[in-house]
């Protein structure tokens, strides 16, 4: 039978991801009692109570996460999903007795390990899977209460934060809370890539002439599209060109040789694919 290399691949980067998740819990969040919230951070103030190992409790929040919410989510989505999160849940388990903590010092614990955490997310989310916890808790809160998945995931993390903050003291939690918001600002780049490229949009009179202008000077494809002024009703030619971070001071100098009083709109493109740009994949 034929290996699908397209799974695979996914099935490996969700696992590369839980393994870089585990050791951003191990050797940086769970030794310095730092909570970023979600399950981990949950299962991190049990383990410190407690002394319940940090995998088992994910895996036991988690599997009744995925009983209540398979039917809500695509079968293959699901499967990869419940893969990351168990991998996740025993190499926190397996690792943690073995490994060192890098660092005993709580602001440097919550950005290494924040940040690190992020990027194990990032893959995971990248290869099509997930590791389950709170954003599955969020879905099932939206299901059921009818409230934003968005509003319910951040409640959840600041619940778990607040538990920390109780459990252990308010200074831990305000690293979890900096641990939390390096996590996102991980996955986000790991997702969406630096923004090199940027976005232009171009209303001026003479736009034949600065399309033709960008066409042979800077070679770079231009759309034209069709706007309506609201103050006055007319419809208006709108270009829109992508061009790459180093180009956008060129393409200011030939709008302003053909246009001085041309409307340049230029806004950050988290990612551009297609050609000229980044190949789809």
């Amino acid at each position: 039978m034929e290996i699908d290399k397209k799974a695979f691949r996914d099935y490996a980067g969700i696992f590369l991801g839980s393994l870089v998740t585990a050791l951003a819990l191990d050797l940086f969040l769970i030794p310095n009692r730092i909570a970023t919230g979600g399950v981990s951070g949950f299962a991190t103030v049990i383990f410190h109570l407690f002394k319940i190992p940090v995998g088992v409790l994910m895996a036991l929040i988690n599997i009744p996460l995925f009983a209540l919410g398979w039917r809500n989510m695509g079968h293959k989505f699901a499967l990869r999903s419940l893969f990351g999160a168990m991998s996740l849940s025993l190499l926190v388990d397996l690792l943690l007795p073995h490994l060192k903590p890098l660092t005993s010092d709580p602001l440097l614990a919550a950005i290494y390990g924040g940040a690190l955490s992020g990027v194990g997310l990032g893959i995971t989310f990248k290869s099509g899977g997930s590791t389950g916890g709170t954003d599955l808790g969020a879905q099932l809160l939206h299901r059921f209460l009818k409230t934003s998945p968005g509003l319910a995931l951040m409640g959840i993390d600041f619940l778990v934060i607040l538990l920390a903050g109780l459990v252990f003291d308010a200074e831990l939690a305000l690293y979890g809370i900096l641990g939390l918001f390096l996590t996102s600002m991980a996955i986000d780049l790991l997702q969406e890539g630096v923004p090199l490229a940027r976005a232009a949009y171009i209303i001026s009179k003479h736009n034949d002439e600065i399309g033709r202008s960008i066409l042979s000077d800077m070679d770079r494809g231009v759309t034209e599209l069709t706007g309506r002024g609201r103050y006055t009703g007319q419809e208006r030619p709108v270009l829109l060109v992508i061009v790459a971070r180093s180009e956008v001071s060129q393409l200011k100098e030939l709008v302003a040789q053909s246009d001085p009083d041309a409307f340049l709109v230029i806004t950050s493109a988290s990612e551009v694919l297609g050609e000229g740009f980044k190949r789809f994949v």
